[in-house]
């Protein structure tokens, strides 16, 4: 008894943990700090512990409450119905929720490339075939309609990021209204905006409003740092609120998740200041970092710094562990996320000092 072939699939890598490169080479995880997975360096919202401390002996019940109240407070947020909020486990959770919905064995997906792996894991997971369009470097990562419909060809879903990982560029609004202007009746684009609390531009929710073939992706593992607890949300067009009940794994937002969201939400003094704290910290990077960088609309600023994998490995044994973009298809790239003031700055400074040549 075997799996089915899974040989074009491709796995998802992560960033590496504290703890793993501390065994790694044999320094107190204390000593190191970690900015390669775009986490939240003020952690969750101080009400989010409190909330989970204070609902941890609920966990034997199922979040049926919790769901429902946390998906009206979404949807009161963004002015949609609660139908059009499809809780799920993770942003990834609701990627799979979308391709359930949308893909039929041998259907199309068109993804960026570079991009989240899991768009094309997630389509392959439910026997869809991908195709790919660039988001070049050589043109600054931009993201337009016109360059994206290049390498349209009917496929059932589109998806885009913006900001985009791991360059940090948008696309626009409109461009995004565009493209589903110009594409066929029965494709989706989905805008996944997992880092739009970072940004200032407008969010493409709007579209959801009006249009029945565009869907937004959302997250709380950013901007409310709650990445442990797996927990995101796709806000749908009218037309297909009711197929969640139909593609949802049952409870799959658990009952701590819900009600940290819920007090995440009401915490806007913490979103504020780690949007604030982001803002200071790509500035920094930007202007001191003696390397090519783009401007970054998300929590995190793309590096060109010519062997990454060797100047990521210099500055691991520096005690900082930033994200080598080879398996982005950038190998002369690093990610640095923005951490805390006084870690973004020790980033920049051992960045600058491995650059030098210095041993």
């Amino acid at each position: 008894m075997y799996p089915r072939d899974l040989s074009s699939h491709t796995a998802y890598e992560a960033g590496r943990g504290i703890e793993e490169v501390a065994r790694e080479l044999g320094l107190d995880p204390d000593s190191l700090v970690k900015l390669a997975s775009n986490e939240n360096p003020l952690g969750p919202s101080p009400a989010a512990v409190e909330a989970i401390r204070e609902h941890a002996d609920r966990v034997h019940t199922y979040p049926k409450a919790s769901h429902a109240d946390l998906t009206a407070e979404l949807a009161a947020r963004w002015d949609l119905d609660p139908n059009q909020v499809w809780l799920a486990n993770g942003g990834d959770g609701a990627l799979d929720y979308l391709a359930r919905t949308a893909i039929d064995p041998g259907d199309r997906v068109l993804v960026p490339e570079p991009g989240f792996a899991y768009y094309g894991m997630s389509a392959r997971f439910h026997h869809g075939e991908v195709t790919t369009y660039p988001v070049s470097k050589a043109e600054g990562f931009e993201q337009r309609a016109r360059k994206i419909l290049a390498d349209y060809d009917g496929q059932r879903i589109v998806y885009l990021t913006s900001p985009h990982n791991p360059s940090g560029s948008e696309i626009p609004v409109a461009e995004v209204e565009t493209l589903a202007e110009r594409t066929e009746e029965d494709t989706l684009i989905v805008v996944d905006e997992a880092y739009g609390e970072f940004a200032e531009s407008p969010s493409a929710v709007s579209l959801v409003e009006t249009r029945d073939d565009v869907a937004v992706l959302r997250t709380f593992s950013k901007a409310y740092g709650l990445a442990g607890l797996r927990l995101g949300y796709a806000l749908v067009p009218e037309a297909w609120a009711d197929a969640y009940a139909r593609v949802n794994t049952p409870f799959a937002a658990s009952e701590i998740a819900c009600r940290a969201g819920l007090a995440a939400l009401s915490d806007t003094e913490h979103v504020e200041r780690s949007v604030a704290l982001v803002q200071a910290g790509r500035d920094r990077i930007c202007e001191r970092l003696d390397a090519p960088t783009w401007e970054s609309a998300g929590n995190f600023v793309l590096a060109e710094v010519g062997d990454a994998s060797d100047v990521a490995k210099r500055l691991r044994e520096r005690g900082v562990i930033v994200r080598d973009c080879t398996s982005f298809g950038l190998p002369e790239c690093i990610r640095i996320t923005c951490g805390t003031e006084e870690e973004t700055r020790l980033a920049i400074t051992e960045c600058n000092e491995v650059l030098r040549g210095a041993t």
